[in-house]
């Protein structure tokens, strides 16, 4: 039962110099977030003002229960938009039985790794696209038992028959603002029902804890709307578009005249550590990307990486701007929907400015576990030529073809 009305009533009323403090972490699964409130007796100046506090581990998937308590750092405060100043978010890292960071807890070694390139400045945005379920998991407003039309008309949209769920993305936007949240835009996706809002630029361990902190805010607004957030890279097979996390990136020497050499060498260095990255981009270890990194619907294959101006169908997109000014930015396309922020700027530092060197082998055949699983298929550069192909339009240029040569013929 929920009457929003009747709550506010009591959102009214005074807390007599009483702060509400809801402590947010990320629990085992390393996608999911969770929350509890404290009340303080006055407002915080600094996050080293906040107490610890503990929880039970063994009901998150992250200790057992015969030694359930896990531990909640504070790290970063934000304004809470829900019950309003002087309330508040607080940001936490998890802590095991003795004191060390979670398995879940990527943020600790982000946050030394980002204290030691400081100087280089990095810089990070990332696109954060997410798609809107009903409650019963069936993406909002298709249809029951069968498909809305083809993509083509519902990306950056208007129109309630190409725009599913605008309150939502409204709603959340504005949150984020009032948190102090770097959201820098929003829009509709591909595939109905799918958007996508971008966090940044921010610097080093920043980028981490906003983009957290804007997912959790945008679960709590879908809250209100009785509506799901979905991170799922691939939340709908067939053909219709994934979801990725692109991270745009840049350090202050790409970013100086002549850095778009800066650019080429730290993306040949992201060409000797593909599979590590592959594995860090998403929490199954590559394997949800699996679902997505296809070669199909605007990705680069799993197993390849490639790079190119403009172009969407490659591991990494480098802007025109580039080419033109001598110098910005560039885009791994390769990150999943559900990646954690920090794993991923982490090893993106470690491999570009800290010069890490050595790759991985995958603990699994990527081309057998994805026709296990019975998903989309895998389509490689090497076998196409090509970072993606129209098969319909290929079955119709050899029909046409055999057509032509018996004609030929007579």
């Amino acid at each position: 039962m929920s009457s929003k009305e009747a709550l506010q009533h009591y959102m009214n009323l005074d807390t007599r110099g009483n702060v509400q403090a809801m402590y947010v972490w990320i629990d085992g699964t390393g996608e999911s977030m969770r929350g509890k409130t404290r009340t303080l007796t006055k407002v915080p100046k600094d996050v080293s003002e906040l107490p610890e506090w503990n929880y039970d581990g063994s009901s998150t998937g992250q200790a057992e229960g015969s030694n359930s308590d896990c531990y909640l750092k504070p790290v970063r405060i934000f304004p809470d938009p829900f019950r309003g100043a002087p309330h508040i978010l607080v940001l936490s890292e998890v802590l095991d039985s003795d004191k060390k960071p979670a398995g879940t807890n990527h943020r600790a070694s982000c946050a030394r790794v980002m204290e030691k390139v400081k100087d280089e400045k990095p810089w990070f945005g990332m696109e954060q696209e997410w798609t809107m379920l009903d409650v019963d998991g069936h993406p909002y407003r298709w249809p029951k038992q069968g498909y809305p039309g083809p993509q083509g008309p519902y990306y950056c949209a208007v129109g309630s028959n190409n725009i599913y769920g605008r309150d939502v993305v409204e709603a959340h936007y504005r949150a984020c603002l009032y948190a102090g949240i770097q959201i820098s835009g929003t829009n509709a996706e591909v595939m109905p029902a799918q958007w996508e809002f971008q966090v940044g630029p921010c610097e080093g361990i920043e980028m981490g804890d906003q983009l957290w902190m804007a997912r959790y805010l945008l679960c709590r607004v879908a809250e209100d709307f009785g509506v799901v957030c979905s991170f799922d890279p691939k939340p709908i097979k067939g053909d219709w578009n994934g979801a990725g996390c692109h991270v745009n990136y840049s350090t202050e020497s790409m970013r100086q005249p002549g850095g778009r050499e800066v650019i080429y060498k730290a993306i040949e260095k992201l060409r000797g550590r593909h599979n590590l990255h592959i594995k860090a981009y998403d929490p199954q270890g590559g394997r949800d990307n699996l679902r997505r990194l296809t070669g199909l619907h605007e990705t680069s294959s799993v197993m390849d990486f490639s790079y190119g101006t403009a172009n969407r169908g490659c591991s990494i997109r480098i802007p025109r701007l580039v080419d033109d000014h001598g110098c910005g930015y560039f885009e791994d396309r390769r990150p999943s929907s559900n990646c954690d922020p920090y794993a991923v700027t982490d090893v993106f530092v470690r491999t570009t400015i800290l010069d890490e060197t050595g790759d991985i082998a995958f603990e699994y055949d990527p081309y057998e576990l994805t026709a296990h699983m019975n998903r989309d298929k895998t389509v490689t550069n090497k076998d196409l030529k090509l970072s993606t192909v129209n098969e319909s339009a290929a079955k119709a240029a050899a029909e046409l073809a055999a057509k032509l040569a018996s004609t030929a013929k007579l």
